[in-house]
């Protein structure tokens, strides 16, 4: 339930202390012992507040190092392209990382001011052009990498810093969890082994990168500009204080858009923002609450968008409709992507989900190409699941419910293989130009088509040993044959994708399904929902759906 104050203006009272925050930063110091203070790589890298000890000086020089000494195990010796986000922790966790990068003799790619996931993962690519496959190890010479410092849209208090290898997008499993175990080696032996020089020495040593020029120049080859400056949308840009704050302008005097940016201004503790819906700012741009004061001023554009922190996540906000939901949106672009829009796609490109986005997105893959369908492929939660298909053109697009998503350039190569919000934000506008109408118009022409789902997410108490359970869970621990009183079809601990461990649950019927997660930072499973039966249905099957994992789960 959303708190009374969601959506209001934040007050002085919601705002970060910005100088007790950074100076956590350098004079806390994480215990090695405490699981809460340790090195931890999610599903977007390693996230926390210096407040928390959670990401601290120790962290960011240990996880840095460890970095160091994987690219030089995977034979990585190119550049290594650095961006980063407003957040206030993002500076001083940036200069640790140049501290360090520069002390392992890496050659580092800067730019001044703020650089988003996208365009570093555009910067990798674009450097190993010709070079890089699918795979996030190899040892080719001078394969360039990156890292992000960034907490994407988490509040004002955190810090958040990710590394891309090789092929531009998130790391696996398989590089954070050695590089994760190194960092915290490194803590708990008092960075003995952290080769580190001066901020100033080591600035001087960087070299300079135009990541902001080699985006938007090239953004024609994946978005029809022309399209939209032809018909004349009236777009509304907000970065939401983000990275992408210098990029809107940029990218409306380049490619002469009747582009506004909504707000401008950059500050760390964002009083500027709404609040979100438990109170807190946060720069959820899938989010109705934090989204209120652009959502107010749907009436002077034809297409207004928000992007999150580091601009890998989008917003779309439409006059008809207001904030369309992720999902919504997701159907609506791969029915514009895939309908005849990119004609130079190869025939054979899939579509890729995330196993816990809508069911709309398959009825819309199974009707195009005149009711032939097209391959969609659906995978565990994480965007890394996108990256080899990306590279190689197999998958056109690649999207999560979470409003993140890529796709490939008009020719059929690959863009990037992070999110882009600034495509997806930029899509909307282009979909307006060549249909005539918005996407919120187009989605409830999808529903007339195919039906209307009820989609939500709930969140459940869980212990750390009940989330492990739930993470190794096995069909048969599922006694339960029916669901809100249809028979179950299917119960998945493996994407039928790619057939890889969704981390949980996920059990279907004909017009209904559930999926169940742990969280990875708080003590709570995530069920995610979905009844094209109505929401009285979907509340069936949400109730019904915690009774099955809670009797699983003993």
């Amino acid at each position: 339930m959303a708190d009374p104050r969601a959506g209001t203006p934040a007050t002085p009272e919601d705002l970060v202390d910005v100088a007790a925050l950074v100076t956590a930063y350098f004079s806390r110091t994480p215990d090695p012992d405490d699981p809460d203070q340790q090195v931890v790589f999610g599903t977007s890298g390693h996230r926390g507040s210096s407040l928390r000890t959670a990401f601290n000086e120790a962290h960011i020089v240990a996880t840095t190092q460890a970095i160091c000494e994987y690219r030089r195990q995977q034979g990585y010796d190119g550049p290594l392209f650095l961006g980063r986000d407003t957040h206030a922790l993002s500076v001083p966790a940036y200069v640790s990382a140049v501290e360090v990068l520069v002390g392992n003799d890496v050659t580092v790619m800067v730019q001044d001011g703020y650089q988003p996931t996208p365009a570093v993962s555009l910067a990798i690519l674009t450097a190993n052009k010709g070079r890089v496959s699918t795979g996030s190890t190899g040892g080719s010479t001078g394969l360039a990498d990156g890292i992000v410092v960034t907490p994407s849209h988490n509040p004002p208090t955190d810090g958040g810093f990710k590394y891309n290898p090789p092929h531009g997008g998130p790391a696996d499993t398989a590089a954070t969890s050695w590089i994760a175990d190194r960092a915290n080696q490194l803590i708990r032996d008092g960075l003995r082994e952290v080769r580190r020089v001066p901020w100033t020495r080591a600035r001087a040593q960087t070299h300079e990168y135009d990541f902001l020029g080699g985006y938007v120049e090239a953004l024609p080859s994946v978005l029809d500009l022309d399209a939209i400056r032809t018909a004349g949308v009236r777009i509304g840009a907000d970065p939401l204080g983000g990275a992408s704050v210098d990029y809107w302008g940029a990218i409306a005097e380049r490619h002469r858009l009747d582009l506004t940016v909504v707000n401008p201004l950059v500050d760390p503790t964002w009083r500027f923002m709404t609040l979100d819906w438990d109170a807190r700012i946060r720069m959820d741009c899938s989010s109705p609450y934090a989204m209120a004061s652009l959502i107010s001023r749907r009436g002077e554009y034809d297409i207004a968008t928000g992007n999150d922190a580091d601009a890998d996540r989008h917003g779309i906000v439409t006059p008809d409709a207001g904030l369309m939901n992720p999902n919504h949106f997701l159907a609506v672009a791969i029915d514009h992507l895939f309908g005849g829009a990119r004609p130079d796609w190869p025939s054979s490109a899939q579509i890729g989900k995330t196993l816990v986005s809508s069911s709309m997105i398959d009825r819309v893959a199974g009707a195009l190409d005149g009711g032939r369908g097209k391959p969609l492929v659906e995978v565990p939660v994480g965007f890394k699941w996108f990256v080899p298909g990306l590279i190689d053109g197999s998958f056109g697009f690649g999207g999560e419910e979470s409003a993140g998503a890529s796709f490939l350039r008009r020719d059929g190569s690959v863009w990037t293989t992070d999110k882009d919000g600034i495509i997806l934000a930029l899509l909307a506008s282009e979909i307006l130009a060549v249909s005539g109408k918005t996407p919120s118009q187009r989605y409830a022409e999808l529903v007339a088509a195919y039906g209307d789902p009820a989609y939500a997410r709930i969140d459940a108490p869980a212990s750390r040993e009940q989330k492990a359970k739930l993470g190794a869970l096995s069909p048969a621990d599922v006694a339960a044959t029916t669901l809100a009183g249809e028979e179950i079809t299917a119960k998945l601990t493996k994407a039928p994708g790619n057939d890889a461990p969704i981390g949980g649950l996920k059990v279907t019927t004909a017009s209904a399904w559930f999926a169940a997660r742990p969280s990875g930072t708080e003590d709570v499973y995530k069920i995610y929902a979905e009844s094209f039966r109505g929401p009285e249905h979907l509340a069936q099957v949400q109730t019904e759906a915690k009774a099955v994992v809670d009797a699983a789960l003993g």
